[in-house]
């Protein structure tokens, strides 16, 4: 027998055959308890993560990573704010923009906001050219007044391509019955898809010198930034400001979409406990199986103490072989957990092929499908608290054994 021989007992009490085949039952069911929580855990963040991961991806095509807007007055130089940020190795591409928020009216009337680009500088920021459902971003040329329109904002307005819309801007202009908003009549050149409700229902796009005009402005709003680290957005956007002359306003895409950002960290986090319910479940099995393994084991544990094994060790005994059955069901459920999430896109084609449904469809959901995205930290979380709380559930029942008096347990035998 090999040292420490707390160990090689513990491994032994694990492969050996139990008198009472129900405690094998037991210690059996903790380990698919154990293994099931961490399967459906891991593939439960996954999904999660996909889904967090597809939001963000659609509401970035649109929303830059970063902007600096000027304070009060509209940015001037814009163009040298563009050379700035190009000379940023961490900065992907840059653009200047004018937002205002305006109500549009064709058939029905719809508040929007109103974002005036260049289109041969928008490229860099956004994928404005490659959602385009009808029309094109080509037709966004100076002087012609056309616009885009978000896909459900053009069925709420009720308009399509070539139908007018009216832009009427929160600006207001004197005239002889008195002050009156500032309005411009567009034509409808396009409609995009971003697959994003809140920038399909909620986004218009036009002309930056258009809406120059329009507004009597010089200059732009301010520029936005594509990363290649969208993580340092806040810091590369306050760089840039710090270059430029005057006073600036940085924000990121976390602070933009600050209630959807920290809403579906919330919600992956509370789901995350939640589930976590399961593994301890599977803990609590292991407690009973274990309590009753020391209860059969009493005979073998007053020998092993006659034989000179400290309370402590029978302690370290009972703990190995506990461990041991928490360490296999994280094991099987990392495996499961894994190949689960790599394969879940194929079982939901199989159940809706096999009963005939469909579970996201395309004119309800814009997400039709079960995206993934398995981080490391969330498997690596998931098995420490498995490992964890299999380690906890071993120690009442190693303390129980450890308190078993030799001459009691004898008495019967």
């Amino acid at each position: 027998m090999f040292k420490p021989v707390q160990v090689a007992i513990g491994l032994r009490y694990l492969r050996a055959k139990r008198r009472n085949g129900f405690i094998s039952f037991i210690s059996l069911a903790s380990i698919l308890g154990i293994a099931l929580g961490v399967t459906v855990l891991i593939t439960t963040m996954a999904v999660m993560s996909g889904f967090q991961k597809e939001i963000r991806d659609r509401l970035l095509q649109f929303a830059a990573h970063a902007t600096v807007v000027a304070d009060g007055v509209p940015m001037q130089d814009w163009r040298h704010a563009l050379e700035v940020a190009g000379q940023d190795p961490r900065v992907s591409g840059a653009a200047p923009f004018i937002e205002t928020e305006a109500l549009l009216s064709g058939p029905r009337k719809q508040p929007a906001m109103v974002r005036g680009i260049e289109p041969t500088l928008e490229e860099k920021v956004s994928v404005l050219s490659q959602k385009m459902k009808r029309g094109s971003a080509d037709s966004l040329t100076e002087g012609s007044y056309n616009i885009l329109l978000g896909q459900e904002l053009a069925l709420w307005l009720g308009v399509d391509v070539g139908d007018p819309v009216t832009v009427m801007l929160p600006e207001f202009q004197g005239s002889p019955v008195g002050a009156i908003p500032r309005y411009k009549r567009f034509t409808v050149s396009g409609v995009f898809e971003a697959g994003y409700n809140d920038i399909d229902r909620g986004l218009a796009v036009v002309h930056m010198g258009d809406l120059q005009r329009v507004l009597r402005m010089d200059g732009a709003s301010g520029v936005r930034l594509m990363l290649h680290d969208m993580n340092q957005a806040y810091e590369v956007a306050r760089d840039l400001a710090l270059k430029l002359p005057g006073f600036y306003r940085v924000s990121d895409w976390t602070r933009e979409n600050a209630n959807l950002y920290h809403s579906l960290k919330m919600e992956k986090t509370v789901m995350g406990i939640l589930l976590s319910l399961i593994i301890l479940m599977g803990a609590f099995t292991l407690v009973n199986s274990q309590v009753m393994l020391v209860t059969d084991k009493q005979a073998d544990i007053a020998i092993l103490r006659t034989l000179g094994l400290t309370p402590g060790g029978v302690m370290q005994v009972f703990m190995v072989q506990g461990t041991l059955i928490g360490i296999i069901g994280t094991v099987l459920g990392f495996v499961g957990g894994v190949t689960l999430t790599w394969n879940l896109e194929r079982i939901l084609d199989g159940i809706e092929a096999l009963f005939n449904v469909t579970l996201l469809p395309e004119d309800v959901y814009y997400i039709t499908g079960l995206p993934t995205d398995m981080q490391t930290p969330d498997v690596v979380a998931t098995l420490v608290v498995a490992l964890l709380m299999s380690f906890l559930a071993t120690l009442y029942p190693a303390w129980r054994a450890a308190r078993t008096q030799p001459a009691e347990a004898l008495r019967y035998e």
